[in-house]
């Protein structure tokens, strides 16, 4: 079985011309980042010698993340690093964040992930759905089915492996659909509904839980270490839930009128219940993740529940609460990986430690460094002066107004860079300008988070976009397309939410 590293860098494929423009960018801002960085270092500004250092180190920062000029892992690196050289933060200060009760929330659940690809358990789940003889031959339920599996997975595991794993079994559901008729148009319209819903389901179910994707822990962070706003596993659900529920039923009503009166072959049912037969019963290692992962769910939510039923605030609501929040839950289940075994006598058990330490420390280095500088933007009062420097351009300080804005920001800047630095740009500056503004920096906070999860209408703008661009269904005309509608529809979507339920987070 492949790990999810392995299938995601055999997918994701750009075309000459995309690589020509990703090379001349990543060139680009290896010249321009330092010069920024020296330009601002030796220009007069209204700073504090560390907050003045500071601006410089991350104007720097932006402009290699925009270009991901350097891996945006090493830039989260380097930020602490010059602020440590350039006197601007201790060592403990700089390096501090990059051990955050977060950081092992991700680490644990990447682990949950991880073990999850290996033992192949997301593709039972996802031949399961598909093989149920209720499809049949409709191309919508087959797309409604596909989605919420895709949609589904991507809340627990990432994105991008989602789309991995989902995106060969849609090729075959495509294939077998509409055998001998390729080159009629209601066929080309289902293939490229079913890629885009690998695509944009993925992105749109990562949105659900926090830890379906890198920009909800990143705002979760950031609220609590730098806003003083903590929300919990549950509570996020509260909000993120039904955005995934609004923008999937979205989806599958927009695309159902493009499949309007497409009747295809059926036998794709057949075929994925072979496929589903040929995974055989469900092993124990699969078993063993069931447990493992189910444990840690129930340990994520008992809060919430608790708290629903009255009893939040009870000694064992309290005691629970402080004694188990979700790193300790997210450890706990990645533990039970490595004691619960598939062979006993072999001493072989659910997940090895070389299987464990392949989950992408790229993305706990960028959190953790994203996390570093924003603490040091605003112990060093270099937030304060940027959210007073963009108040006094707004016409309106409400927090509707924050919201609005930076939902915007963060959706525009997706389209440009990875959502996960989109994330680390864009929030503690929310934040900033929130506090200046004299509003909580929740609903702002917020907006940004989910908009930068956004980003549905270039290859380059995710890896999943990138993934099912070079299945050769999805021109990027369509992709254009379709995917500023679902901008539009999700900024929208996100604002009001966020607006209506982001007091229960």
């Amino acid at each position: 079985m492949r790990k999810v590293h392995e299938a995601v860098e055999s997918m994701e494929v750009y075309s000459p011309a995309e690589e020509r423009f990703n090379r001349q960018r990543r060139t680009a801002g290896l010249f321009f980042g330092p010069v920024i960085f020296l330009v601002l270092l030796f220009v007069p500004l209204p700073l504090t010698p560390g907050a003045h250092s500071l601006a410089a180190i991350m104007a720097m920062m932006v402009v290699l993340w925009i270009t991901e000029a350097l891996p945006l892992a090493v830039t989260a690196l380097i930020g602490p690093l010059l602020a440590i050289v350039m006197r601007v933060a201790p060592a403990r200060a700089a390096f501090g964040p990059f051990a955050d009760p977060i950081i092992f929330l991700f680490i644990g659940s990447f682990m949950l992930a991880e073990a999850m690809f290996v033992h192949g358990l997301d593709r039972r789940i996802a031949f399961t759905a598909l093989s149920s003889r209720l499809v049949g031959s409709s191309p919508v339920r087959v797309l409604v089915v596909f989605g919420s599996v895709t949609a589904g997975l991507s809340m627990w595991i990432s994105n991008t492996a989602t789309t991995a794993m989902m995106y060969p079994i849609g090729l075959s559901i495509v294939s077998h659909m509409t055998k001998g008729r390729e080159s009629d148009r209601s066929s080309a319209q289902f293939a490229l509904a079913m890629m885009l819903m690998a695509a944009f389901g993925a992105s749109i179910g990562g949105i659900g839980t926090p830890i379906g994707t890198p920009p909800n822990l990143i705002g979760i962070g950031m609220l609590d270490r730098i806003g003083g706003v903590k929300i919990s596993f549950f509570h996020w659900m509260l909000l993120g839930v039904p955005i995934v529920g609004l923008l999937f039923a979205f989806l599958v009503v927009y695309f159902s009128f493009s499949l309007k009166g497409l009747k295809v072959d059926a036998s794709h049912a057949a075929r994925i219940r072979e496929e589903l037969a040929r995974l055989g019963p469900m092993s124990a290692g699969q078993r063993n993740v069931l447990v493992a992962f189910g444990f840690t769910v129930v340990l994520w939510l008992l809060p919430g529940v608790l708290a629903i039923v009255g009893l939040g605030e009870s000694a064992f609501g309290k005691a629970y609460a402080a004694a188990v929040p979700e790193s300790v839950a997210a450890i706990t289940g990645a533990i039970l990986l490595f004691l619960l075994p598939v062979a006993w006598r072999a001493r072989r058990f659910t997940l090895s430690w070389e299987e464990a330490v392949r989950i992408d420390w790229g993305i706990i280095l960028l959190f953790g460094g994203g996390l570093a500088m924003g603490e040091l933007a605003f112990s060093t009062g270099l937030a304060e002066a940027i959210g007073r420097g963009i108040t006094s351009w707004l016409p309106t300080h409400s927090a509707t107004s924050l919201t609005l804005l930076f939902t915007a920001v963060a959706i525009v800047m997706s389209e440009a860079a990875s959502n996960t630095a989109s994330a680390n740009m864009i929030v503690p500056i929310a934040i900033a300008v929130a506090q200046a503004a004299g509003v909580s920096p929740l609903q702002p906070a917020l907006g940004a988070t989910l908009g930068a999860s956004m980003g549905f209408m270039m290859p380059i703008s995710t890896p999943p976009n990138a993934i099912v661009y070079s299945s050769g269904h999805v021109p990027i005309t369509m992709m254009m397309r379709h995917g500023v509608v679902l901008d539009v529809v999700g900024y929208f979507v996100i604002v009001a939410l966020v607006m209506l339920l982001g007091t229960l987070v």
